[in-house]
């Protein structure tokens, strides 16, 4: 009978000290930089167009847009012949 006392005694302690601690961490408000990361994170899976993620980027980051042209870059015709330091491709 002393055995059985006691054992229930230590296991209604434990599980009323288990209900008393609280399961979360503490709260804390984010930093400004870890805010900063969270909404470009958010905005790189809204699936936006090329041009609407940079303009709200930019505008995010706090940076001047820059103009994105891929007009004129790197364009290459498969039918010009190109020599490359001295030898024909």
């Amino acid at each position: 009978m002393n055995r059985f006392f006691a054992v229930s005694l230590l296991l209604v302690t434990s599980v009323v000290a288990g209900c008393a601690t609280h399961p979360s961490p503490e709260l804390r408000p984010y930093t400004a930089q870890e805010t900063r990361e969270l909404a470009l994170e958010a905005l790189s899976r809204r699936g936006l167009s090329f041009d609407e993620y940079q303009r709200q980027r930019a505008a995010l980051t706090g940076q001047a847009q820059q103009p994105f042209s891929f007009a004129h870059q790197g364009e290459m015709n498969a039918e010009r012949n190109v020599t490359l330091h001295g030898r024909s491709s």
